[in-house]
């Protein structure tokens, strides 16, 4: 009997054991088709973590890198705490951890719209910046005051001289650009300014001549002797024709200038003969054959001539001795304000690159050498390989007169009148002179040499 009782109390035991090994199962059972019906909603497939498939930027690169590395940190600091308790992860917790990779990660958070939004709009200033970059304030200040003078942007890219070498094309898109762009036109407005004041003046100063203004300068003859308060009067009767910075000496200047190319109203230029090849007179005189001109000897002219001669090489040596004191000063002409003369300086020869400054008595002209050292070089100017070595010398006499002798083989031009080979001509204020087909305007210290003349008169006397 009491065989039996003990086994059916271990029956029972047992039978209770199964019966609560089965609860546990089917409690297990019951979260796991839970679960199961909970991850049917969600794809098992992994998904990327970006919700674009496209390459990334540099900026939205370096946002994901952030990102990352934040939800690392977050993750890893989640753990920590479990992995510190000191109790072993039960059997269901286990399984649930098993499980926990399955589970899809979160997609990582996308950039912000307004954070992409600043970086671009950081970045425009700095393209407008760069665009600018060869466009300087004075530039601009020099292109509108150009295309309100001509109204001609092609006449601006050949007439104004930039900071920079631009073409037509960069002029016109500069011009369009201050017109249409607001936010070019705004930075060039700020930055027009904050020029200088002197800085401004200077560029008004090289400002182009319009047409209004050419066609009232062209109706000073050419034959007159015009003054600056001619010009001053000039100025006075038509404010409202010229630009506001000009001065009677700028207006003298560019008179100046159309009289050298013939452009004045009482000026006329011969026309061009018909055909291909055009026949100048140095090309003619090229053509003629000396040895058929006949050569009337004069003894007493060429006696005349060798005296002449030897006096002014005698005067050439003590001119070489003082050189150190009187000298022809060469200078390049930077801009219409430069002073033409000073205390030392009897008169210019100005050309369109370079000036020279006679400063004494005498001045030879002509082509430098190795061999053959000369006062004026007019090799400076522009091509020379057509001046003889010796062209020519300029003088100035006691009375205050400038002569010029032609030394050379091609003639010397005064104001369109040829100057042969062994001729000389009496040379005036603003007399065009031109040495093939180099052009410069002679110019006359009248001050300096009005002190020439009244010396001279009281020396006569005595």
């Amino acid at each position: 009997m009491e065989k039996d009782s003990q086994g059916l109390l271990d029956s029972s035991l047992m039978a209770s054991g199964t019966a609560s090994r089965s609860e546990d199962e089917e409690s297990l059972a019951g979260q796991k088709r839970a679960s199961s019906q909970a991850l049917g909603t969600i794809p098992k497939r992994r998904s990327s973590s970006r919700f674009i498939k496209r390459k990334k930027f540099d900026d939205e690169l370096v946002e994901s890198s952030l990102a990352k590395s934040s939800t690392r940190a977050k993750g890893t600091s989640g753990v920590e705490p479990g992995r510190c308790s000191g109790s072993e992860p039960s059997s269901s917790e286990k399984k649930k951890v098993s499980k926990a990779p399955s589970t899809p990660v979160p997609p990582s958070p996308a950039p912000a719209p307004g954070l992409t939004k600043r970086v671009k709009k950081s970045k425009q200033p700095l393209q407008v910046t760069k665009d600018l970059g060869r466009w300087k304030p004075a530039d601009d200040l020099l292109l509108i005051n150009a295309v309100l003078q001509t109204n001609d942007l092609t006449s601006v890219h050949l007439g104004v001289k930039f900071s920079c070498r631009f073409t037509l094309r960069e002029v016109q898109e500069r011009w369009y650009a201050l017109l249409y762009d607001p936010v070019i036109s705004k930075l060039a407005c700020q930055a027009m300014r904050q020029l200088h004041p002197e800085a401004i003046a200077a560029i008004q100063s090289k400002a182009l001549f319009s047409k209004a203004e050419e066609q009232l300068l062209s109706k000073v003859g050419s034959t007159s002797q015009p003054t600056l308060e001619t010009f001053q009067d000039l100025l006075h009767r038509h404010p409202d024709a010229f630009y506001l910075a000009r001065t009677a000496k700028a207006l003298q200047a560019h008179w100046q200038l159309m009289k050298q190319y013939y452009l004045l109203e009482d000026q006329t230029v011969q026309p061009l003969p018909k055909g291909d090849q055009v026949l100048n007179f140095s090309d003619a005189e090229d053509l003629i054959d000396d040895s058929k001109l006949k050569d009337m000897r004069d003894e007493v002219l060429e006696h005349e001539l060798t005296v002449a001669d030897r006096r002014q090489k005698r005067e050439i040596r003590q001119l070489e001795q003082e050189l150190h004191k009187w000298q022809v000063l060469v200078d390049s002409i930077t801009g219409m304000s430069s002073p033409d003369f000073d205390n030392q300086t009897l008169a210019v020869l100005r050309g369109r690159m370079v000036r020279y400054l006679m400063r004494s008595r005498e001045i030879t002209l002509g082509r430098a050498t190795k061999d053959n050292q000369i006062d004026v070089d007019l090799s400076l100017e522009g091509p020379a390989w057509k001046i003889s070595r010796k062209q020519g010398v300029i003088k100035l006499k006691n009375n205050g007169d400038f002569f010029i002798a032609n030394e050379g083989r091609r003639p010397i031009y005064i104001d369109g009148r040829p100057v042969l080979c062994g001729s000389k001509w009496r040379l005036s204020n603003n007399s065009v002179v031109e040495i093939a087909s180099l052009r410069f305007v002679f110019l006359i210290n009248q001050d300096l040499i009005a002190l020439i003349r009244a010396e001279a008169a009281k020396i006569t006397p005595q």
